[in-house]
């Protein structure tokens, strides 16, 4: 059973054996053709590859052609392109030089696009150098915008010499505040300008600031034209030219405003040889030509000029700069003569005018004279301010030791208050108007102390100067009790014009009373001297007789020590002294009307009592002799008459003893 199966697996691996060589065969033929089919076709495609090759060989040469004839229109193009700018640029320039030659006065519109025109041509040639032509093109454009220029230069040069006029003094006073215009003719310096800073209203003009109208110099239609005109000038590299041309046509006609208006070019030998009363009226006029110049033409030149230069600070300021520079040269000289001239008392309050002046333009003269150009100005005014301060520091004390030291001759014979304490009190006063100035003033000088104790520091050391010489002058009378009756009213008079002034708040009650219990010691003294030798006379003291003369009692009946010789000598003392204080005394002057009341009050409150008792008890000694109208001259009513004409001045000179 075991061969037969043996055999059955032989036989079906012999099928399949014969089964795969017969697929083994199959693929070996199909194999073969797919080989010769592949054969054939690289034949065919290397045959193909030779043929495209040829056409390609074939067909270069109508390649070339295409591509060059190709690159020849577009370069055809492109220079028609070209052409045709160069063309519109020379059709351009050509409109623009027809423009230019025209010149700039009857379209200025026109000729400054015709100029901006010509720029662009430049800069078109300049990038086209490759044009054969370019660089004559170049030189005829640029010579062409060169006269360009040169022709607005003139047009601006005419254009601002045409509505450059000097300011008349009438268009000046119609822009200032209506306390400040002239009282009299318009342009006349001789002291006729309102001025605001004098000693009685100076104070009042700090509410009027606001009502200053800046005049017009250039009308508005023009500035436009004239910026347009220097704004080409300055692109053309023509700033100093452009400078020069503003100097020249607008700094002579701002001096010629101010000349018209008054000023005058003063120097310090000027000033020394004037008299005061012109040099204070010269004074008053320059505080006001520094307003005017200030606050109406330098604000309207600079408005003028900034409009003109809009974009160009720093030729904007250099150009204000130079328009003003002289004619602020001028102001400022004529202050700085007085500031270096010889110091004096009365100039004090015209050098706090003009540095209260100084002080008030201060922000202004900042503002307008701005940037780096005008530095040099803004020096000068400042230099100016802090001269006026320190003379006029230097001059407070000159007035002291002037005060102090004053050695005038002129004596007052009736005791009354003398020139020099009215005159110290109304200086002080003056000084009191000016309370802000003087703290500004102080504050100049930085010593650490408060304003206002300065100022009364100030003001104490004047007063005690001016005592100090009062007690020196009160010597030269030879009546002691007219020494006593001078200081007593000059004192008064100083107490009572403090006690009316501001200068009460400052000095303080402390010296009010102080100087009141000085006023009454003297008033006190001069009772005790004029009168206590008359008191004598009716005095008790010395009555008793010593002999055998007759005497009788007070009442008519004989009184025993009392010499009717006696009484009748006192009596006659009595007459001649009284005749004599009052011929002498009704000579003097007690000018305060209330101390002057008070002052006799005092006298008869002593002597009439006196006097009525002294009659009374020793009168009928005489009444009873002969002719007793010798001896008893006057009733107590013709005493206390008499007394109400002492200190009435009525004669001029004291009769010399």
């Amino acid at each position: 059973m075991g061969i037969p199966a043996r055999r059955r697996e032989v036989g079906g691996g012999v099928a399949a054996a014969d089964m795969l060589s017969e697929k083994a065969a199959q693929m070996r033929e199909a194999l073969v053709k797919s080989q010769s089919i592949t054969d054939n076709m690289v034949s065919i495609l290397g045959s193909f590859d030779h043929r495209l090759s040829a056409l390609e060989t074939a067909m270069r040469p109508t390649q070339i052609r295409t591509h060059a004839i190709r690159r020849a229109h577009e370069n055809i193009d492109k220079t028609l392109k070209a052409a045709d700018v160069i063309l519109s640029q020379f059709d351009l320039s050509r409109q623009a030089e027809a423009k230019i030659l025209k010149g700039p006065h009857e379209d200025l519109e026109s000729y400054l696009q015709a100029i901006d025109q010509l720029r662009n041509n430049i800069h078109f040639f300049s990038s086209n150098k490759s044009f054969k032509s370019s660089d004559g093109v170049l030189n005829h454009t640029n010579s062409l915008l060169t006269k360009a220029i040169s022709k607005l230069e003139e047009e601006f040069r005419q254009l601002l010499l045409s509505y450059s006029k000097p300011v008349e003094p009438e268009r000046l006073f119609e822009c200032l505040p209506n306390s400040m215009r002239p009282s009299g003719s318009p342009g006349d310096s001789g002291g006729k300008i309102a001025s605001s800073n004098s000693h009685s209203d100076h104070q009042n003009n700090t509410t009027e600031n606001s009502i200053y109208t800046t005049p017009t110099l250039i009308p508005p239609r023009i500035l436009p034209l004239l910026h347009d005109l220097a704004q080409q000038m300055v692109q053309a590299g023509n700033k100093q030219q452009l400078q020069k041309i503003y100097r020249d046509a607008r700094s002579s006609v701002l001096d010629e405003s101010l000349r018209k208006l008054g000023v005058e070019k003063l120097s310090k030998e000027d000033v020394q040889k004037m008299q005061w009363d012109v040099l204070e009226a010269k004074i008053g006029n320059w505080i006001h030509f520094m307003r005017i110049a200030v606050k109406l033409l330098f604000a309207g030149e600079r408005k003028v000029c900034d409009q003109i230069f809009e974009g160009f600070d720093p030729l904007m300021d250099q150009c204000f700069a130079e328009v003003t520079t002289g004619s602020v040269a001028v102001l400022l000289s004529f202050g700085d003569a007085i500031a270096k001239s010889k110091r004096s008392p009365e100039k004090l309050f015209v050098l706090l005018d003009m540095y209260e002046i100084m002080r008030e333009l201060h922000s202004e003269i900042e503002a307008l004279f701005r940037g780096k150009a005008c530095n040099e100005i803004r020096e000068s005014a400042q230099g100016l301010t802090k001269r006026l301060a320190l003379t006029a520091k230097e001059t407070f004390g000159d007035f002291e030791e002037a005060v102090e030291k004053d050695a005038t001759k002129t004596s007052v014979a009736d005791g009354t208050v003398h020139p020099l304490t009215s005159y110290v009190i109304n200086y002080v006063k003056f000084l009191f108007d000016y309370q802000s100035t003087l703290k500004q003033l102080f504050q100049e000088f930085e010593t650490g102390d408060d304003s206002n104790s300065q100022l009364a520091a100030v003001t104490m050391r004047i007063m005690q100067a001016l005592q100090t010489n009062l007690d020196g002058k009160s010597k030269q009378y030879r009546d002691p009790s007219l020494t006593h009756l001078f200081l007593m009213n000059n004192i008064h008079y100083m107490v009572r014009s403090v006690r009316r002034s501001e200068a009460k708040d400052l000095l303080g009650d402390d010296w009010v009373q102080r100087h009141r219990r000085v006023v009454q010691q003297h008033a006190n003294q001069y009772k005790r001297i004029a009168w206590a030798k008359i008191l004598q006379c009716l005095s008790v003291q010395g009555l008793t007789s010593s002999g055998g003369g007759s005497s009788i009692n007070a009442d008519g009946g004989n009184s025993s020590g009392v010499s009717r010789a006696i009484i009748k000598d006192r009596l006659k003392t009595f007459n001649i002294q009284f005749e004599d204080l009052h011929q002498r005394q009704s000579q003097w002057t007690v000018p305060d009307t209330e101390l002057r009341e008070s002052l006799r009050l005092a006298v008869a409150e002593v002597m009439l009592p006196a006097y009525r008792s002294f009659i009374k008890r020793f009168g009928p000694l005489v009444e009873n002799g002969k002719n007793p109208q010798k001896y008893i001259r006057f009733t107590p009513e013709d005493l206390e008459h008499m007394l109400g004409e002492f200190f009435e001045g009525k004669t001029l000179n004291e009769p010399k003893r």
